[in-house]
């Protein structure tokens, strides 16, 4: 006699989101659950022959079943920090944010942080600088991060207490005097003197994690640096308290740490897993760092490189043969280019490129040839409407930003993430399927897949979840509406998130 169900969600409409080489989209009624694993997709009718006594039934009263979503490039201890500290993102204009960031300051002692300010949609397009930061605070360090994190903006505090620590062509001048705005190597400096402890660390996992179920995300690819998030990520595991399938991006800072323990890709719980090494080659479109193969079309400039292409291909070769996969943060066309050029000398370990958002003909179907995932981030796509930062910073090159129809096309697996800007798998969608260019339009179904199946291939799981069927695990993402039926799909409500067969959030009134 067949057990019955731990879990049972039925009077739905259940979307496998099966890859087209698999037979594609299957819609059915009912997904049943046992010992954290799908065991049926089918007909309520048929589903409800594994009801038992002990069966937990959800009737979804027609919302939408999916695999759940996994955010493929995300920073959870960023998101936190804008969740603790003051959060510049969606402000109208420098003048708000820095409201924002006085409120923080009243409520606070020590350092002033905000984080996810993005200048480029504000009137006056222009970064925070020092005078503005001042007025916030005189006597206490006040730093602004721009939401891609490569930029920030400090105080007369901040440059007279660590300006000799920083390169100084990451900080900005006018008149040969320092504006508060500083990028890459700068930057950095600035992370080091304001990183959390493990206490604070894990106040903002948990946050952040909170704030990922609410939107319906069960499992993220974490980038980590110098941070005490892996050690709070494998605590939360053991006492039972994660309810998120994290897969850990360490940087190339801990490659020889990786190599002496043997931690390959792979390696470690079902909640908790080794993932890629990470490494920059460039910066940023935001802070014009991303290295292109001509100049920015707003500056004599090409961008710069972060991490040389030698040093990039040492990287990768020492990755590759410690049994680990690659994931390279890569934004201009000469740097996606430099990237392949590494992976090129590389076995398949379904090596990655992180954000790819300038490519030509010629790398995208590089792309399709050496088996690179795409790690894409949709939200970018923000960038690219009429009047934007693309636009702004590429002049015509702005079209072929964010190719994601091409890719597709091209036979390369695209996986979405968010970068945290803002951790919203739906905003994320709704961006994609509604982009300005047909190389970057996806269908709904192609885009939820990227923000499901795609992540799920990326990590070497796909046989483990990504779609909604039978032996698959049981992390599911239900919506309140069709994504399909919605006028916006960033409006639609999350009603359920399920990891591992348990309900983690609910949204239901």
């Amino acid at each position: 006699m067949t057990a019955p169900a731990d879990l049972v969600l039925t009077n739905a409409e259940v979307h496998t989101l099966a890859p087209p080489e698999d037979g594609g989209d299957r819609v059915e009624e009912a997904v049943a659950v046992r010992d954290g694993r799908i065991v049926r997709v089918d007909s309520a009718y048929e589903v409800g022959f594994l009801e038992g006594a002990g069966t937990e039934v959800v009737d979804c009263e027609g919302a939408t079943v999916l695999p759940g979503f996994v955010d493929a490039h995300t920073h959870m201890e960023m998101v936190g920090r804008t969740l603790v500290h003051a959060d510049l993102s969606g402000a109208a204009d420098a003048g708000e944010a820095l409201d924002r960031l006085a409120d923080r300051a009243a409520a606070t002692e020590g350092w002033v942080l905000g984080y996810g300010y993005d200048e480029s949609a504000w009137p006056e397009t222009e970064y925070l600088t020092r005078e503005g930061l001042d007025r916030v605070s005189e006597n206490r360090p006040v730093a602004a991060f721009r939401e891609d994190m490569h930029v920030a903006s400090v105080n007369s505090v901040v440059l007279d207490r660590y300006g000799e620590e920083m390169p100084e062509a990451d900080v900005r001048t006018a008149g040969g005097r320092p504006t508060g705005v500083l990028v890459e190597g700068a930057v950095d400096v600035l992370f080091e003197h304001t990183a959390p402890d493990y206490a604070d660390t894990r106040e903002l996992v948990v946050a952040a994690r909170d704030h990922a179920h609410e939107r319906g995300v069960t499992g993220v690819h974490e980038m980590v640096r110098n941070s005490h998030a892996p050690r709070v990520y494998r605590a939360l595991d053991r006492a039972g308290e994660l309810g998120l399938r994290v897969r850990l991006n360490y940087w190339t800072d801990h490659l020889d740490a990786l190599e002496e323990l043997g931690a390959t890709t792979g390696h470690g719980s079902e909640m908790v897993r080794v993932g890629a090494v990470k490494s920059y080659t460039d910066g940023s479109f935001g802070g014009r760092t991303a290295k292109l193969s001509s100049p920015y079309a707003d500056a004599d400039t090409t961008g710069q490189w972060v991490v040389e292409p030698d040093r990039l291909r040492e990287y990768v070769a020492r990755a590759d043969g410690a049994g680990l996969q690659f994931a390279a943060h890569a934004i201009g066309d000469e740097a996606v280019e430099a990237t392949l050029e590494a992976y090129a000398e590389a076995s398949d370990r379904r090596h990655r490129v992180e954000h790819a958002e300038l490519l030509t003909d010629d790398t995208i179907e590089r792309f399709a040839d050496l088996g690179v995932v795409a790690s894409v981030q949709p939200n970018f796509l923000k960038w690219a409407r009429e009047g934007g930062l693309y636009e702004a910073r590429l002049g015509e090159r702005a079209a072929r930003t964010n190719r994601y129809a091409d890719l597709l096309a091209a036979g390369v697996v695209v996986a979405f993430g968010s970068d945290c800007m803002p951790l919203d798998p739906l905003f994320g969608v709704d961006q994609a399927v509604t982009a300005p260019a047909d190389s970057q339009r996806l269908t709904v179904t192609q885009a939820l897949r990227a923000y499901t199946y795609g992540g799920a291939y990326a990590a070497g799981e796909e046989d483990e979840r990504g779609t909604v069927e039978p032996g698959k695990r049981a992390d599911l993402t239900v919506l309140a509406d069709s994504p399909w039926e919605a006028d916006a799909v960033a409006d639609v409500d999350v009603a359920l998130t399920v990891v591992d067969g348990q309900v983690v959030h609910d949204g239901r009134d």
